[in-house]
């Protein structure tokens, strides 16, 4: 019976590509929501507060992709081959369909993946560093916003992601922080015709963002929900780019509503 996400195994299964991927499962017979992990992430990078409450009513399930902290392979340098390869991940687990919750370069991944194989994907919800090592305080710096109340989020948020000090994940390489940068690089050119592509989006999404996030611009969010036909958006307030670790419990609340939503 699921417990904590700290107390989860880490899991290996096979893909048909050749990648062993590492993953935790809280279990469960509901609909699984998959969580796509923010750039340099592993399994470890989710606060595990907001995992926790996200699988108050469902099954969660988070993996490291190709290439990625404990998943063997190489980390690909483009979103489409990402993509392809979190299917694979799927159809390892034989889950023919789930519902996705991308984070940061896990958004830009669960909207490919959507395009590529739309049957996979029930619902899906997308929110929206420098240096080999990053400290807490580059961190907080970056995913939380300026004031004290945020800061303090942040800091608790990375206290819980590092109380685990037993089978903790593969820390992530270099080699795959250069080879998601330049995915992200190239997701970002500005290529109207590329941008339109979303419009063929057509299951229901949610779209959320913190108010201050200096690396996904609220802006975008709204921009973004514009052009897909069936989604709504939220911003969470004096919050940055981990919004949904320091508003966990109403991040979560907001996510089961969307998810239970009848169809």
């Amino acid at each position: 019976m699921f417990k904590t996400y700290g107390d989860l195994p880490n899991e290996r299964i096979s893909g048909a590509n050749g990648v062993d991927y590492a993953y935790r499962d809280t279990g469960g017979e509901t609909m699984p929501l998959v969580l796509l992990q923010h750039f340099r992430g592993n399994l470890d990078s989710w606060d595990p507060a907001l995992v926790d409450a996200l699988a108050g009513n469902r099954r969660v399930i988070t993996f490291d992709n190709a290439g990625v902290g404990g998943s063997s392979g190489t980390t690909p340098d483009t979103i489409g081959q990402m993509a392809r390869d979190a299917i694979a991940f799927l159809a390892a687990m034989g889950l023919s369909q789930v519902d996705l919750l991308g984070f940061s370069i896990g958004s830009f991944v669960a909207q490919e993946i959507t395009l590529i194989r739309p049957a996979i994907a029930r619902r899906e919800v997308i929110g929206a560093v420098g240096t080999p090592t990053t400290s807490p305080e580059e961190y907080i710096g970056v995913f939380f916003a300026p004031s004290p109340a945020s800061r303090e989020a942040g800091a608790e948020s990375v206290r819980r992601q590092y109380a685990r000090t037993q089978d903790r994940d593969t820390a992530t390489t270099w080699a795959t922080r250069e080879a998601q940068y330049d995915a992200v690089c190239t997701w970002g050119i500005p290529d109207n015709s590329a941008l339109q592509r979303v419009t063929a989006i057509e299951q229901p999404v949610f779209i959320a963002n913190g108010d201050s996030d200096p690396m996904i611009l609220p802006r975008y969010s709204h921009l973004l929900a514009s052009l897909i036909p069936h989604a709504q958006v939220k911003i969470y307030p004096d919050s940055a780019h981990g919004f949904l670790f320091q508003h966990h419990a109403a991040f979560a609340t907001d996510v089961e509503a969307f998810l239970a939503t009848p169809d």
